[in-house]
């Protein structure tokens, strides 16, 4: 018997299946819930970036980094688990493959107060590899469908995939479409499609990000073969042209990297992508805010740079910005460093009357 099938002997997808009435209540998706989102990214969206960047956009969506059930069941789960009441809506990655683990980690989501468990289903490090889950699980469309039936038996939030649109050199979208198709018999409504193959062998994680070819056109096809479905597009975007363009074919975008190293360019989506009437936010009145859970941290313990981090992005583009940068990393990382270092940063850029409003 599969591990988390249960005493029946009936996977968690039959059992799921099984019940009528919770067929009938499988939540249809909020079409605007994930129309920004920003990708988890391992070392990089901790909770200090989290608040960061929910002090630039309200609405976008943020997620953690991908924690893997072992941290959760056998590390230490507080810490994993940790965020803030303003960051939501934010969702929690998981890394894994056993339906019963999942299941316990999601449930540990949902009582700390996660709005979303999303599956890593892309991933294509070597550490993902040998421990069977992240992109290998596109090989295994029934083990992941097991997965999310058994996440969804035991939370009443979303839970989402997140995957690649095939593995290695396979062009073929019928491994892209088993697994939809799969998980959406289990209950799964919101799909996040990086439109890239993983590369298996031969490349780096980094290199996963840059070398497959973008391919937009398999996540169209499936948005429009799947109207039913929520399907968010990742990979390559950065430009607000790009993520307009893409929103005429599906039901949300998600970014990385240029929403990581240029974090103001989320200054802007409230008002174009969510219809907000708040005023755009000042890189400047940013930083001062950000200065609150600055001191919090401080008083607790956390060192400066596991903060600072976040911000070296913050000016880019503005005059001062190398200043600020320097500031920043050189002094940062110094035993007992404090907000001081913030603040002189500050001072060196040249934002007032800054004409793209991030001063």
């Amino acid at each position: 018997m599969r591990p988390g099938s249960g005493r029946t002997g009936l996977s968690p997808l039959q059992r799921r299946n099984s019940n009528p009435t919770r067929r009938l209540l499988m939540p249809h998706p909020d079409n605007t819930s994930h129309r920004y989102c920003v990708a988890p990214m391992m070392d990089l969206t901790d909770r200090h970036c989290r608040r960061l960047l929910r002090l630039i956009s309200r609405h976008a969506r943020l997620y953690t980094e991908m924690i893997t059930t072992q941290a959760l069941l056998r590390g230490d789960a507080p810490r994993h688990l940790r965020h803030d009441e303003s960051e939501h809506p934010v969702a929690i990655q998981l890394g894994g493959s056993e339906p019963a683990e999942l299941a316990a980690c999601a449930r540990m989501a949902a009582d700390a107060g996660f709005d979303e468990v999303n599956l890593n289903v892309g991933c294509p490090s070597d550490r993902v590899q040998s421990g069977r889950f992240g992109a290998c699980l596109m090989a295994e469309p029934e083990r992941v469908a097991d997965s999310v039936a058994a996440m969804r038996a035991v939370v009443d939030i979303d839970v989402t995939v997140k995957t690649r649109i095939g593995i290695d050199h396979d062009d073929s979208p019928d491994r892209l479409l088993r697994l939809v198709e799969q998980c959406r018999a289990a209950g799964c409504r919101i799909f996040i499609v990086h439109a890239r193959n993983a590369w298996l062998d031969g490349l780096s994680p980094a290199e996963n990000r840059e070398i497959p070819p973008l391919r937009y056109g398999v996540v169209h096809a499936l948005k429009h073969d799947n109207p039913d479905l929520q399907i968010i597009i990742n990979g390559g975007l950065r430009s607000q042209a790009a993520l307009e363009a893409e929103l005429a074919h599906v039901d949300g975008v998600m970014v990385g990297r240029e929403a990581y190293y240029n974090p103001m360019s989320l200054a802007t989506i409230d008002r174009t992508l969510y219809g907000s009437e708040a005023p755009i936010p000042r890189a400047r009145e940013i930083v001062q805010a950000y200065l609150e859970h600055v001191a919090r941290e401080l008083s607790a313990g956390t060192p400066l740079r596991a903060m600072t981090q976040h911000l070296l992005g913050l000016y880019q583009g503005v005059a001062g910005a190398r200043a600020w940068r320097r500031t920043l990393s050189e002094e940062g990382r110094l035993q007992g460093a404090g907000i001081e270092v913030i603040e002189r940063a500050l001072a060196a850029v040249e934002a007032p009357g800054d004409a793209r409003r991030v001063g």
